[in-house]
């Protein structure tokens, strides 16, 4: 009997297979275990987090059994479900931190299968790599502040991943993943309603996650848009039945005000005394946050008087056409209003962590735990740092989608792409749609930054 190499082959291949799954395999145990060490030592060093002012409020509804889109009324709901397991921020900080580690170890495990097949010897360097970036300290640091947008940004990381895992796979375990996905992207829409503009790349991603087409990407994007517009008025309004608190008119405010400094006239569909006009005009306005308008002691008459009783406009039609009005015969104010505010974003030294009640150990948990206190005066030593500035993550994601760009049809590329683009588009929404220039709201490219960048190179190889 003649033996041809066709037949010969699947013997020659079967013992190449065998030692680089044998490879892999201690790859994902030490990927495993060195997770299972950054996740103690986050409990070690931030448990149980530190109860920001906006967590505040929402713990606050738990209590009274509040449902508002001030804040957002899946988050009061989810905390409200594990609230049992540690009162307090306690159950929402192991919370997060599980989401961030599941979805670091995920995207790592995922690269170390992937990477030992082309290089066995280097494949547990490329899933370490994967969770050293997650040590990060602006990703990392951020876990100890109980705030939705970390929240949002975890749960992101951890669909990305999952679909990331399962992309090369076919079946009825990828179909399952997908819908998992599917599922967690709309979660982090109802947590944080602006990233609706970047989700339809995350869920083209997860529609298509072997390869990055941007054409039916495209085409993808605005029937995207609608479904999760449709998917905050169901969930807000119809399940949840959630009080309208017109989150949407601080936006106006601080466009109106904006336009009024830039011009010198007042755009506010009242009018004041001359005093309080030169004001608005000269002092009240401030590029890093609307709240001035609100909270500050010089210029608090402004939303004082929008939110009267006797003739209320915040809230109502007057301030939606007052804004039409001012933008439609103002639009360079409005634009210089809105580059001063992007430009304070992206480049200023804006606040990172809310420490206000640091000096009170009693009433704030962690200011007792010595490793925080160190990794506070680590941050005291980096926030001046462009590792603290949203423009340096904007160019970071930029520079991972750019890298991994001629490797867009395969899995590692695709991934790479998607979450880096998805960063950017979440960060340059604000250039519209933000009215605070916190650190935070950067804190999902920071992510998709990290979690992208060892695929990105390794989809180049």
């Amino acid at each position: 009997m003649i033996v041809t190499p066709a037949k010969r082959r699947p013997n020659n291949i079967l013992p190449q297979r065998s030692a680089a799954t044998g490879t892999a395999c201690p790859a994902m145990t030490l990927v495993a275990v060195m997770a299972s060490a950054g996740f103690l030592l986050t409990i070690l060093a931030l448990y149980p987090g530190y109860m920001t002012n906006d967590a505040g409020y929402v713990h606050d509804y738990i209590q009274q059994w509040h449902f508002g889109d001030w804040q957002s009324p899946l988050l009061t709901l989810i905390w409200w479900l594990i609230d049992p397991i540690s009162p307090g921020s306690g159950s929402m900080f192991l919370l997060t931190a599980a989401l961030y580690w599941a979805g670091f170890v995920i995207i790592a495990l995922a690269v170390a299968r992937r990477s030992h097949s082309r290089s066995p010897a280097r494949s547990p360097i490329w899933a370490i790599a994967v969770l050293v970036l997650a040590l990060a300290p602006p990703a990392f640091m951020l876990l100890a502040m109980i705030w939705r947008d970390i929240l949002f940004g975890t749960v992101w990381l951890l669909a990305a991943a999952i679909i990331y895992f399962v992309a090369d796979r076919a079946g009825p375990l990828r179909w399952t993943a997908q819908a998992l996905g599917l599922v967690l992207i709309g979660i982090g829409i109802l947590l944080r309603p602006n990233a609706i503009v970047a989700a339809p790349l995350l869920i083209a991603y997860a529609a298509w996650p072997t390869r990055m087409a941007w054409k039916r990407t495209a085409l993808l994007f605005i029937p995207a848009l609608f479904a999760g517009y449709g998917l905050i008025d169901v969930v807000y309004y119809r399940i949840i039945a959630a009080h309208r608190d017109n989150p949407l008119h601080s936006l106006l405010v601080f466009d109106l005000g904006g336009i009024t400094h830039f011009t010198g006239e007042n755009q506010f569909p009242v009018s004041w005394s001359a005093d309080k006009n030169t004001l608005l005009v000269t002092r009240c306005y401030d590029p890093a946050r609307w709240d001035s308008y609100w909270t500050s002691d010089l210029c608090k008459f402004v939303m004082s008087r929008l939110e009267s009783k006797d003739d209320v406009v915040f809230g109502t039609p007057r301030l939606s056409q007052a804004w039409l009005r001012a933008v439609a015969a103002h639009p360079l104010a409005y634009l210089s209003h809105r580059l001063t505010f992007l430009w304070t974003f992206l480049a200023g030294s804006n606040r990172t962590l809310e420490l206000d009640n640091l000096s009170l150990p009693d009433k704030t948990p962690p200011a007792r735990n010595p490793y925080f206190m160190t990794l506070v005066a680590w941050h005291d030593a980096l926030k001046s740092t462009a590792l603290f500035r949203p423009g340096f993550w904007l160019l970071f994601a930029a520079a991972v989608g750019a890298s991994a760009w001629r490797a867009r049809m395969t899995p590692s590329g695709a991934f790479a792409i998607s979450v880096a683009a998805s960063g950017m588009v979440y960060v340059l929404s604000f250039a519209v749609l933000g009215v605070a220039t916190d650190f935070r709201y950067a804190y999902w490219c920071v992510l998709a930054s990290l979690a992208g960048l060892v695929p990105a190179l390794l989809a180049r190889r």
